[in-house]
């Protein structure tokens, strides 16, 4: 059993077999996800988990090299958390329509509880070196 960090076995999978550019999104349940795109479900119920609960076990795990919003995310609390936890990774805002468009090339979707209208954010995947 692991000590601390990210416990979801499947996710931790995902994440450790990451490469250099590769996505990985964390989303709100009704983000669509493209066909191929592997979806790793932790929705419990509406809220659970949220966006912040799964997001920041996954950054401590992953390096990111590059994050992406939709521009339409308009609870400042949570995008001011966000920001937060990804320090100085550099955060691109983009439209909806354009966040979902790159979820077709994203390893897997993680589908969370979150209940804030587009609150998905897209973490391309960097090197610890």
């Amino acid at each position: 059993m692991r000590r601390g960090g990210l416990w979801h076995p499947r996710l931790l999978t995902v994440v450790a077999a990451m490469g250099h550019g590769d996505l990985l999104v964390v989303a709100d349940p009704g983000l669509p996800v493209p066909p191929g795109v592997e979806v790793i479900d932790l929705v419990v119920s509406r809220g659970e988990p949220g966006l912040l609960t799964v997001l920041r076990p996954v950054l401590g795990e992953l390096v990111i090299e590059a994050a992406t919003m939709a521009e339409e995310l308009t609870d400042e609390a949570l995008s001011a958390a966000v920001r937060a936890s990804l320090g100085d990774v550099p955060l691109e805002l983009v439209g909806h329509e354009e966040l979902k468009a790159r979820t077709a090339h994203a390893r897997a979707v993680v589908r969370t509880g979150e209940d804030t209208p587009y609150a998905n954010i897209v973490l391309r995947a960097g090197v610890p070196f």
